[in-house]
């Protein structure tokens, strides 16, 4: 018997076309938007503001990152109001997803009033997280105009935070969480999310921009490779974020290994891993062989290969991280439900051992973060004392 069949058994229920094209739209545009204002401020902003770098190439860049920011606001915006419908199509009994787009009965969902108990309405939630879109979008948009485009750092600054708020906003409660597992579960679901997001988003913005490199200077391959230096630390927080919070939530909803092939959501739940693990192989593959090799060239003033590591043969690797990037965000609709429920599993309680694991894991992972960090900066010293 197949995985697929091992699933379907378990009474996994396959999510409708439509809920799987509006919930990966979503992260979709929380990526760009997220990934792209993220890296702009913590990569792309800093590597052009230092000296020594060639004009031409600082104003290339800048205008491709405002287009760059000026879809994703697109994208966000347009993702935003189809995920918006398809929570009204689920709410309640239920409507046709294409119901569900009609202005009035979105303005029904949102002007519901407070279920019994709750502080707040849902919908009242749902109305700040999509002025919140609006606002986040809208700041990108203007970025399509080229006198606007002087204001690239403070609208992208702007947005920033207003990205991200359209994701922490969503996960607010209208009623008060029963346990402190509860909370756990929508803490470390956001850092799944705001990681993930940062992680991919950042990868595709910057493999976009390294599309450039027609109108580059044949000196813009030590700026590329502050680039890809910089965003490197930021991808290994991400990857750390992202292995932290995934383990937790792995053993919220699946009971046992055996549970990744007998129920769909563990199923589903195998594919991401794999995905995921293949995204840090790739990572890896930079940061042991590509980011050594760079380090050298740029030592010995090798310009021709310093250019062809940086922006050839560097984006190749992060264009491949990118479709398993995408790969993930096309899986995340079928992990509805749990393992757990599928199979008849208790669900876990958290208890003193259970954080005391958790804590030893979490440090462990730091660590071997941190040892990455310093054999890659070990090799890259090596590569320099080889060239002197």
């Amino acid at each position: 018997m197949t995985l697929v069949h091992l699933a379907a058994s378990a009474g996994y229920t396959t999510p409708p076309l439509w809920r799987i094209l509006t919930k990966s739209g979503y992260f979709l545009g929380l990526s760009g938007a997220i990934g792209a204002t993220v890296t702009h401020a913590t990569t792309v902003r800093p590597a052009l503001r230092t000296p020594g770098n060639v004009r031409g190439d600082v104003d290339a860049l800048r205008r491709r990152t405002a287009l760059y920011l000026a879809w994703a606001g697109v994208v966000l915006l347009v993702s935003g109001y189809f995920q918006l419908a398809g929570r009204v199509a689920r709410a309640g009994k239920g409507m046709p997803f294409g119901e569900a787009l009609a202005p009035g009965n979105i303005g029904d969902f949102l002007s519901a009033p407070a279920a019994k108990g709750a502080w707040v309405a849902q919908g009242t939630l749902y109305v700040v997280q999509n002025a919140l879109v609006v606002l986040a979008s809208a700041a990108l948009i203007a970025l399509f105009l080229p006198r606007v485009r002087r204001h690239l750092d403070a609208l992208a600054l702007t947005a920033l935070p207003l990205s991200l708020a359209v994701t922490l906003v969503a996960a607010i409660p209208a009623t008060a969480p029963k346990d402190a597992d509860k909370v756990f579960d929508l803490i470390f679901d956001q850092v799944h999310i705001v990681s993930g997001t940062v992680w991919i988003g950042g990868l595709a913005g910057l493999a976009a921009l390294a599309t450039t490199r027609g109108l580059l200077s044949e000196s813009a391959g030590a700026l590329w490779a502050d680039l890809w230096r910089r965003f490197s630390l930021v991808a290994l927080v991400c990857v750390g974020a992202v292995l932290t919070s995934g383990l937790w939530l792995s053993w919220k909803h699946v009971g046992g290994i055996g549970q990744l092939w007998t129920t769909g959501y563990g199923f589903f739940l195998l594919v991401k891993i794999a995905l995921v693990l293949a995204m840090v192989a790739a990572g890896g593959v930079n940061q042991f062989w590509l980011m050594p090799r760079i380090a050298r060239a740029r030592r010995a003033d090798a310009t021709a290969s310093l250019t062809h590591l940086t922006l050839r043969h560097f984006p190749r690797v992060v264009w491949a991280e990118v479709a398993l990037g995408m790969a993930v965000l096309a899986v995340i609709p079928f992990l509805s439900g749990s393992a757990r429920s599928e199979a008849g599993s208790p669900q876990p309680v958290t208890s003193g051992s259970v954080i005391a694991v958790g804590a030893a894991l979490v440090l462990t992972l730091a660590a071997s973060l941190y040892i990455t960090v310093r054999t890659s900066d070990a090799l890259a010293r090596r590569e320099n004392l080889a060239v002197a």
